[in-house]
Parts: structure tokens; sequence; C-alpha cells
């Protein structure tokens, strides 16, 4: 039996890991403000910093400069373009792009979602086959940019890569937002008929 404490030797190590995890339970509450309504502790007060981190914004631009370099560099690599359409995304979703009252996207956010949809548009272009992860996150940009017909767009890229019925049903919501009637009632079918299977 793994806690039998019969033997000396076990019931020592038992209550030495015991302890230990007293012990870091304790200190994170303590020391670093693990679980209280402020953020940061008792390591926050003395370094002076917030214990937030920063939004990492500086690190997507980082990423945005570089794709964006590459691009330049050789307009025809797909990975680029699609790094560059990420990166754009990422930074859209961080900072003062995002209104934190209500979690919509500011002026300047939707200005980086376009950008990002552009990028997204020239990777599409170049690509033989885009990236059906990116076109997730790129039909998002599409919906809150209110263009549901390139969001519809770009699920069909996952629907090529990855034909289940859940993404099928997403097409049909993105096509029926759209006035696509009969887009929507094909992948509407083809998600009932491919969940019949699952």
């Amino acid at each position: 039996m793994l806690f039998d404490l019969r033997s000396p030797g076990r019931r020592r190590i038992v209550k030495t890991v015991y302890v230990t995890l007293a012990l870091l339970m304790g200190g994170g509450l303590v020391l670093f403000g693990i679980g209280g309504e402020v953020s940061g502790g008792v390591v926050d007060a003395i370094t002076g910093t917030n214990g937030g981190g920063d939004d990492g914004s500086d690190r997507f631009e980082e990423r945005e400069e570089r794709a964006l370099a590459a691009t330049r560099a050789d307009p025809e690599d797909a990975a680029a373009w699609g790094e560059l359409a990420r990166a754009r995304f990422q930074l859209a979703s961080v900072g003062d792009n995002v209104n934190a009252e209500t979690g919509t996207f500011t002026a300047d956010g939707r200005t980086k979602l376009r950008q990002a949809t552009a990028a997204w548009e020239k990777h599409v272009e170049v690509a033989d086959e885009p990236d059906d992860r990116l076109a997730a996150v790129i039909a998002q940009a599409y919906i809150q940019l209110g263009e549901p017909a390139k969001a519809a767009g770009a699920q069909e890229v996952i629907t090529e890569a990855r034909p289940r019925a859940g993404v099928f049903a997403q097409l049909a919501v993105y096509a029926y937002a759209a006035g696509q009637t009969r887009r929507g009632d094909l992948a509407r079918d083809r998600a009932l008929e491919l969940t019949d299977r699952e």
C-alpha cells in the first residue's frame, strides 16, 4: 500500500512531502498573492512590481516586425504571411486595442484586425495549402469586423483540413449570417451527415 505508515522511513517521507506541500501553498498565498482579490504579494511589494507582467504587446510587435521583414524579403513566403496575420491578430487583442470594460475592439484594434485579415488573404494567395489553424483565428477576426461571408471562406479552409461535424456546423452559422442560405444548407446537411457517423 502506498501510504503504509508502519515503517519509520516511509512515515518520515510522507511527513516531508506534506510539510513541503503546505509550505508551497502557504508561500504562494502570502509571498505571491495567489488567491487574493488584489494582485501581488510580499515579493511584489519588495521588488516594486505588480506581479501581472506585461500584456505581451512588445513581444507581439517584435513578431510582427520579424514577419513583415520576412514578407518583404520574400513576398511568396506563405509561412511569413501567416505569421504576420497571427501576430497582428494577437496585437489587436491586447493593450489599448481592446476596451477592458466591454471586451470589444477599439478603433485601433479593428485596424489591426483589418491588417491581420489582409495578411491572411495574401497567405491564402501564395500558399499551396492555407494554414487551417490560422483560418480559425482569422474567421473570428472577420466576424469582429462584421464580414461573415469572409469568415465562411476562412472556415471552408478548416472544413477541407478537418472535415468534422462541428466544423461544418460553424460554416453553416457563418454562411447563414452572411445571407448565403444555399451554402449554409449544404454545410448544415454535411454536419448532420457527419454527426450520424461520429
